[in-house]
């Protein structure tokens, strides 16, 4: 009811503790609180909430247009939403070394467990769109420093991204790694591998926890988790799955509603009503206050046709 019960400190070292080569931990990605609620209830190992998403929700592209209130304030509700740890894109870190350290500290009193920093110019674009630019590694190197030297719980977890594979190969890619790791990232985000031997070499080059990055319409095939794992990847994220899925069936409602005058035809694929107060624990809050579930749910009405919405 109401919240996680789980303090962000207690998540944040269940994090470190599972990430190691070869777990293949998965963390789809939430796009709101309630669907972080459901992974946990499916029993993911964790939470990612997508840059790219938390753009998208808003209307807008994902080309670095979010400010560090936005991205801080709705990552932290999507955060205390859940038991599980919850990792964040940060972006660039909004701004220069200073804004970084902010960023860190900001995301900490949100609740996050962790978050990635990646190496483009900002203003940035989606990792897996050609044309994309990397600044110099002294620049990213500035950036991972900063963050470390920020936190305040040294269990937060503190990931850089690259996406320099795209711009100059996998070799500037893995140097690009290492060089991160030596100036404070506890984990790597290689963005935009082309095959499972690339995850491999990024495994085998650095020894910290590598990302793999499985979204749909990208550069990189949607590997399995065992493929995955045998590569040595220690974290495998889906960040845009559900908001795709959720408003491709959106769209459909919204076309059946035009064209038949009716929701009906998609009636059978909705969550239900009885599903839905299940999901944010409704009935507990009768604890609290009789009036607010005093009521029975009612169930498919399969004489009538009719779901319970």
């Amino acid at each position: 009811m109401l919240y996680s019960t789980t303090t962000p400190a207690a998540k944040r070292q269940a994090l470190r503790e599972m990430l190691t080569p070869g777990a293949a931990r998965q963390f789809p990605g939430a796009f709101n609180p309630l669907s972080a609620k459901l992974i946990s209830e499916k029993q993911f190992d964790g939470i990612y909430i997508s840059g790219a998403v938390l753009a998208n929700d808003l209307g807008l592209p994902d080309i670095g247009l979010t400010s560090l209130t936005e991205v801080a304030t709705r990552a932290g509700q999507i955060a205390r939403m859940s038991d599980l740890p919850a990792i964040v894109d940060a972006d660039t870190g909004f701004g220069e070394p200073m804004n970084v350290a902010r960023t860190i500290q900001e995301l900490e009193y949100a609740g996050l467990a962790g978050c990635h920093i990646e190496d483009q110019f900002n203003p940035k674009r989606c990792g897996h769109l050609d044309g994309k630019n990397v600044v110099d590694t002294d620049t990213m190197l500035k950036r991972i420093a900063a963050a470390a030297d920020a936190r305040i719980d040294e269990n937060f977890l503190i990931m850089a991204r690259t996406d320099i594979r795209a711009v100059e190969g996998l070799d500037s890619a893995i140097d690009r790694a290492k060089a991160m790791v030596d100036a404070g990232a506890d984990a790597i985000f290689p963005e935009a591998m082309k095959n499972v031997a690339e995850f491999e070499a990024v495994c085998n080059a650095v020894d910290v926890p590598v990302l793999a990055n499985m979204t749909e319409f990208g550069k990189s095939e949607l590997f399995n988790r065992q493929e995955l794992a045998d590569a040595g990847v220690a974290l495998i994220i889906y960040p845009v799955t559900l908001l795709r899925s959720a408003m491709g069936a959106a769209e459909r409602v919204l076309d059946a509603i035009s064209e038949d005058g009716t929701q009906q035809r998609e009636v059978d694929n909705m969550l239900t009503r009885s599903r839905l107060y299940e999901l944010v624990d409704y009935e507990a809050y009768n604890r609290f206050d009789t009036g607010i579930f005093n009521f029975q749910v009612p169930t498919l009405d399969i004489d009538s046709n009719s779901a319970n919405l």
